[in-house]
């Protein structure tokens, strides 16, 4: 009941700090914490890259009828706290092991797209998306579907472009497995060893592919040697739709401060991951060390760089204060406490990815549909 309330506007009439203290678990009184939800409902947050669907996987076999929606155990997202959190779109992924690759990925892949499906068109409070137009004009929360790991798409073109016409705007391009045509940041997986190699003809065409396409390129996964490949190339800007800052925590999943600079000129986003293993590489990560890398990110290339993607439920372990969805206000209050401006994180909640979306489906639309990537 709460969070109608506040969707209908009328937050401010709830009244007391005690109140207050109750919706965001913070301490009553704080003056900032009535400004975050306030732009919090004005700019309901567009989180980049969320893994409910793997969970659902894990432990319910996909079954939605068995699960309800609302107020799921055991993960970090369902409908009651995106709604608590101000998460006003989530990009959710359909992803599947490397351990599927060049066996069974597609057939999994599909049925991720599947439960991603039904959860987004069977609840009320949710509504399936394909488009930056449709992601800015819902009043529910907008779902998109990610691709997370190229291995999906078993080196086919064709498979690619039945993945968008099923509704897919995102792809990343490798998870923790090299594909045959291009490298991951992570070497937990021996397989398509290439030497000065990072991005192959093939793995040039599928980039290519996606911006005809109107897909979003997405390179959080990917090694650096990958995405500097990719940012030579494509034509629309790309997305890091979980990573975050080298300098701050110098983990391989995060972005060196000479990349961030080149997604700059490209005009595409980083979106900050949430994983504690990824923003503290030493001790306990919480709310202040998660805003360090905003900071840092900002004062590199700008806010207008800068996302949000949690990367819940793909992960065990978040900061102290941002355990689950529904703790996103505690993250702007940290950022309005170090002084950014009401326009700077409006782009961070949602303008940033909305222009990154406009651009690359413009880029689509003017004339790149002319020549399509056909190899096999």
């Amino acid at each position: 009941m709460i969070s109608r309330i506040l969707h209908r506007g009328d937050f401010f009439n709830l009244g007391t700090n005690l109140m207050l203290c109750f919706l965001c678990g913070m301490t009553s009184g704080d003056p900032t914490t009535g400004s975050a939800f306030g732009l919090m409902t004005k700019y309901p947050l567009i989180d980049g890259h969320n893994d409910l669907a793997l969970m659902l996987r894990i432990l319910h076999d996909n079954r939605l009828s068995q699960v309800d929606l609302h107020n799921i155990s055991k993960v970090a997202t369902d409908i009651n706290r995106l709604t608590t959190g101000h998460v006003g779109a989530q990009v959710f992924a359909a992803y599947v092991l490397c351990g599927a690759q060049a066996k069974d990925a597609v057939r999994l892949t599909l049925e991720q797209i599947d439960v991603i499906n039904r959860m987004c068109t069977e609840n009320p409070e949710l509504e399936l998306v394909t488009s930056a137009k449709g992601l800015n004009d819902t009043k529910r929360i907008a779902c998109l579907i990610s691709i997370e790991g190229g291995h999906s798409i078993d080196s086919s073109l064709p498979t690619l472009r039945m993945f968008y016409q099923l509704g897919v705007r995102s792809m990343a391009l490798t998870h923790t497995c090299n594909t045959p045509w291009a490298e991951s940041s992570s070497t937990i997986y021996d397989v398509y060893q290439r030497e000065n190699d990072s991005l192959t003809d093939f793995g040039k065409d599928v980039v290519k592919e996606m911006n005809r396409l109107g897909m979003i390129v997405d390179l959080s996964h990917s090694s650096w040697a990958t995405a500097r490949a990719v940012l030579q190339i494509s034509k629309a800007p790309v997305i890091f739709s979980h990573s975050s800052a080298h300098a701050v925590c110098n983990h391989s999943r995060n972005v060196p401060d000479d990349l961030l600079r080149e997604l700059k000129e490209n005009g595409g986003l980083i979106m900050v991951n949430l994983h504690s293993g990824f923003v503290a590489c030493h001790g306990q990560a919480n709310v202040s060390i998660v805003a360090d890398h905003f900071t840092h990110i900002r004062k590199v290339v700008g806010s207008e760089s800068i996302g949000i993607g949690g990367d819940f439920d793909g992960a065990s372990k978040f900061p102290l204060g941002l355990e689950d969805v529904s703790k996103y206000p505690a993250l702007i209050q940290e950022l309005l406490k170090r002084h950014w401006t009401e326009n700077e994180l409006s782009g961070v909640l949602r303008h940033n990815f909305l222009r990154v979306f406009k651009e690359v489906e413009k880029v689509s639309a003017k004339g790149t549909r002319a020549r399509c990537f056909c190899s096999l």
